[in-house]
């Protein structure tokens, strides 16, 4: 960027508002203060900044539009799908132009014959499923917030679900894209056909969490439905039983659909919610299902149920019916919601470790929960080692929120010892970016800094995300920092 550019005063609120507002129409921009609010985080709370103005594009071209404006009055700018995200992923850190585009949401083309289907990127997850199983598919990435979540948010954050184990995570469904640049150009990857030629620059862009540019348009891989489900509840009196047991499971060489842990807390807050029928004098408890073609599957779950009863499984329970199945499932996908029962803030960690480890990490953010005096409930995607403790507590005391920033950072630094990373799913945002440098060297940074600035050369696409900006790894940019005190907490 020019010293002229660098130093070229922001523009007046009432000049932006008014170009936004030629752009998308007054209905599609907001400034009210009240408004704004709305928009001054995502799903962690802690870290709150909001924009200069939100506009709500209808299509690519205003994208364009929106982004070429953005860069002619030398304002940052970024995108935000439903703010479901859980690490500062769409903070305004700079202020500027929030891009929302959950107006964006229409399911353009459904192709059944060649498995996939074409959407905006404002399409909430579950609707695309909704849409095709009638025809007897789904869309197989399923994190817990699918009822909300949106595909291009999913995108952003190479989102998982309970059924990551066996079909893999967002990237692995996803063909192509159609993205705006930060200079406006519009850049399509991938496509409806399969092992396209050339870089893989569609595998570099889902996960880059809007970094390198506004995804417009989005090919996903739709999948066929299971022919037949088990799904089995195992109840264990320890939660170093239920670990074990997801340990040995896979082990077997048996690969389930899903393996979903709940801890004691988490089931009370759960069972207050749904009335499943969860024993709440549990330790912990198992989700453990099975899918694909109806012969062999009780030969499986049988399996699954010897090695369950191995680790001192008291009970394993089974489905009945698909009502009965839909409804536990409901019960994990909602436990966060749940979570409110518990306390009035929570913060939800998404480390990852090694299965074999995951026993000794358990009883690590026991004491750490002990060690902070935090109130630490489980629930996370055990098949694939990717815990998701949620830390209580009330952000309207400072003293209790400094207590979970410290008890997070002492977990996820844990998961780094054991061979993990600090995300499996929530990304990096603003609240990781202090563990950069301990996942990755220096050169490692450099190049990754290399890669974001080939798409964002100006940094001004969702600056201050993902990459430090001191220490192990400096990179140029016009928007000042944090706050060191507000810096320090993240």
């Amino acid at each position: 960027m020019s010293s002229a550019t660098a130093a070229a005063p922001r523009p007046t609120a009432t000049l932006l508002t008014e170009r936004l507002t030629a752009i998308v129409g007054s209905a599609n921009v907001l400034t009210a203060p009240a408004d704004l609010a709305v928009y001054e985080c995502d799903g962690f709370t802690i870290e709150k900044n909001k924009p200069d103005v939100v506009v709500f594009p209808r299509s690519t071209e205003d994208i364009v539009a929106i982004v070429k404006l953005c860069n002619e009055l030398d304002v940052p700018f970024l995108a935000r799908g439903a703010g479901t995200s859980l690490a500062g992923g769409c903070l305004p850190v700079g202020g500027g132009v929030m891009i929302a585009l959950s107006r964006m949401k229409r399911i353009l083309e459904v192709y059944f014959r060649d498995r996939y289907a074409v959407v905006e990127p404002g399409v909430v997850n579950l609707w695309l499923t909704n849409q095709v199983k009638g025809q007897g598919w789904h869309f197989a990435p399923d994190p817990s917030s699918q009822g909300a979540c949106t595909i291009g948010g999913n995108v952003a954050t190479n989102s998982g679900g309970p059924h990551t184990l066996k079909y893999g995570v967002t990237v692995n469904h996803v063909l192509g894209v159609e993205m705006v640049l930060p200079d406006g150009r519009v850049l399509t990857t991938g496509g409806p056909c399969e092992d396209m030629p050339g870089l893989d620059l569609t595998g570099a862009i889902v996960g880059s969490e809007g970094t390198f540019g506004i995804v417009s348009k989005v090919w996903v891989r739709i999948t066929k439905n299971p022919e037949a489900y088990r799904t089995l509840l195992g109840v264990f009196e320890t939660v170093d039983d239920a670990t074990n047991t997801i340990s040995d499971i896979i082990g077997a060489g048996i690969v389930p659909a899903a393996l979903e842990m709940l801890d004691q807390l988490i089931l009370s807050a759960v069972e207050a919610a749904f009335k499943f029928g969860f024993p709440l004098d549990a330790g912990a408890v198992l989700i453990m299902e099975v899918d694909g073609l109806n012969a062999g599957l009780d030969d499986e779950a049988a399996r699954i149920e010897a090695i369950a009863r191995k680790n001192r499984a008291r009970e394993v329970r089974r489905a009945n019916s698909e009502a009965e199945r839909l409804l536990l499932w409901k019960s994990r996908k909602q436990a966060f919601g749940a979570v409110g029962r518990l306390a009035p803030s929570y913060c939800t960690q998404d480390g990852v470790v090694p299965r074999t480890k995951l026993p000794q990490m358990l009883r690590e953010i026991i004491r750490i929960g002990e060690k902070y005096q935090i109130r630490i409930a489980n629930v996370f995607h055990a098949g694939d080692g990717n815990i998701h403790p949620i830390l209580l507590f009330d952000e309207r005391q400072p003293d209790q929120v400094q207590r979970v920033l410290d008890a997070s950072h002492e977990i996820l630094d844990l998961c780094i010892q054991m061979g993990g990373s600090v995300t499996g799913e929530h990304g990096i945002g603003v609240e990781k970016l202090d563990f950069m440098p301990k996942l990755f060297s220096p050169d490692d940074l450099a190049w990754m800094v290399r890669l974001r600035q080939a798409f964002n050369p100006d940094n001004r696409c969702s600056p201050h995300k993902m990459l430090p900006t001191s220490g192990a790894c400096h990179e140029p940019s016009r928007i000042a920092p944090l706050k060191p005190a507000r810096r320090a907490a993240l």
